[in-house]
């Protein structure tokens, strides 16, 4: 049989899944305005057209399983939000959808020392899992920059990374199984909770990144490691220009040097993080050049940051090495204060574009240029020691009027923006690099898809969509440009 899309739900369908719902789940589900309009917003500023049906509170496994019954049954499309922290658009409440909320969901539910792995619900937040962690002296290494605040969930829906990923691994390194509810409401458990094991296809790593669009992950046994010992040794290098320091990250790379983190920002971000933080807090900043930031842990860390060190001066960098826990803090400050300082200007697009490490200098020829041309300014900050960068874009605040004469941001984000964009990611692929090193590709990436995945790839994901989501209900537009198209091209047999 040929399966059916969302376009197919009729208004008197979606009336008889809320009433369900309501039945159901009772006090789970809201309509409340204020509820609906801010499930349409994730932190990449994009706001999904429409209104959704409803929002659904999750606080159990049982409880998924009865929204997504009655979704299928139905025809209603699923958006599955946790934290709300992506930057791609692939967690926003699109018109009519049903927003399965899971930040509910938050209980570790089990940490084992011996086995060094833990399992835990999908709200639980990030650092609220390594602070558990550490009364067992344990961590949990993926650690993107919204770790205070993004879920182990929505981490594993997006396949983060993170400062410490080159040398620690992104998410997926991390996730040894996983229990998922199908869009039907049926449970599948993938992976196991041994260190090795290679029986049948890998689906843990498939549904890992898969951005919502196979099923929801309500349960995930992750791996832990020991807490890092030793000295940790923190560098600060300024270089005359971003493309200098990049050449200068990749001989570290290149020496065969593993920092721990290696952070390189561009002067365009420098001049805004010297106007948030102040004079006093960025001193000895250039005021023209670019910021590398590296640290070495472990018992190694001495003797691989004095390599550094070395690296770094033969490439020209003025490079200054401290041990002192304070200073090391102040130059970490500096990169943490990357996102707050172009925040507080207005809306902020963040790209995440990834190519080869030998390839970062001529990255950032490309963004100066762009910038250069198009009077665009384009602060760029790159978690150097993986060739991950995150060009940025600021949207200015604009305000419009809605129909009560209230104000309300324009989220629009402007076609020039766009339109340089595009041309960072057709630079990046050129390159040998990807759309994407670890925000996903959401809504906001979709239309660049076929350019680095090609049609046969492009296909073979279609139909591994329809076989986890035969009529196309979960996170509908996310990654596929046209939900309707993908579904309905292809065959399948329940």
């Amino acid at each position: 049989m040929t399966a059916s899309s969302p376009a197919d739900t009729h208004p008197a369908s979606a009336d008889q899944a809320l009433r369900r719902l309501h039945a159901e789940l009772g006090a789970a589900v809201t309509v409340d305005a204020a509820a609906l309009a801010a499930a349409r917003f994730d932190k990449s500023g994009w706001q999904a057209p429409g209104v959704p049906l409803a929002v659904v509170t999750a606080r159990s496994v049982a409880d998924v399983q009865v929204a997504l019954r009655i979704a299928t049954e139905f025809r209603v499309p699923v958006v599955t939000r946790g934290a709300g922290t992506g930057l791609a658009g692939g967690a926003c409440g699109t018109d009519g959808s049903i927003v399965l909320g899971l930040a509910a969901m938050d209980r570790i539910l089990e940490i084992n020392p011996d086995d060094e792995l833990a399992v835990v619900e999908p709200g639980v937040i990030n650092q609220h899992l390594n602070d558990a962690l550490a009364a067992h002296g344990l961590w949990f290494a993926p650690d993107p920059a919204s770790k205070a605040i993004s879920t182990i969930g929505g981490n594993i829906a997006t396949n983060a990374g993170g400062l410490l990923c080159a040398k620690y691994g992104v998410t997926r390194e991390a996730v040894l199984g996983l229990t998922v509810v199908l869009a039907d409401g049926s449970l599948l458990r993938t992976g196991r909770r041994t260190v090795k094991g290679v029986t049948g296809y890998d689906l843990t790593a498939l549904l890992t990144g898969s951005e919502g669009t196979l099923g929801v992950i309500v349960e995930a046994v992750v791996k832990v490691r020991p807490i890092m010992t030793g000295q940790t040794v923190t560098i600060g290098a300024i270089f005359p220009s971003v493309a200098a320091g990049a050449a200068a990250s990749a001989l570290i790379t290149a020496g065969r040097l593993r920092p721990a983190v290696m952070e390189l920002l561009d002067p365009v971000a420098l001049g805004f993080i010297r106007r948030y933080l102040g004079a006093e807090a960025t001193a000895g900043l250039p005021t023209g050049g670019a910021f590398l930031l590296l640290q070495t842990d472990r018992p190694a860390a001495l003797t691989e940051a004095e390599q550094a060190l070395a690296v770094l001066r033969a490439a020209g960098g003025d490079a200054r090495m401290e041990s002192d826990p304070l200073a090391a803090d102040r130059l970490l400050a500096i990169r943490r204060a990357m996102h707050p300082a172009l925040a507080a200007h207005g809306t902020v697009l963040i790209e995440d574009i990834c190519v080869p490490r030998s390839r970062m200098a001529e990255m950032f020829d490309v963004i100066a240029e762009i910038s250069a041309r198009t009077g665009i300014a384009i602060p760029t900050v790159a978690h150097a020691g993986d060739g991950n960068l995150h060009p940025n874009f600021i949207v200015s605040h604009r305000v419009e009027t809605d129909a009560d004469g209230a104000a309300e941001p324009d989220p629009t984000i402007p076609e020039e923006v766009w339109a340089a964009a595009d041309e960072m990611f057709r630079a990046a692929l050129r390159l040998g690099g990807t759309l994407t090193g670890e925000h996903g590709v959401g809504v906001l990436k979709r239309r660049w898809l076929r350019d680095e995945l090609g049609e046969t790839n492009i296909d073979l994901q279609r139909r591994l969509k329809a076989v986890f989501d035969p009529h196309g209900l979960l996170n509908p537009g996310t990654m596929f440009d046209v939900i309707e198209r993908i579904i309905a091209t292809h065959t399948i047999t329940p």
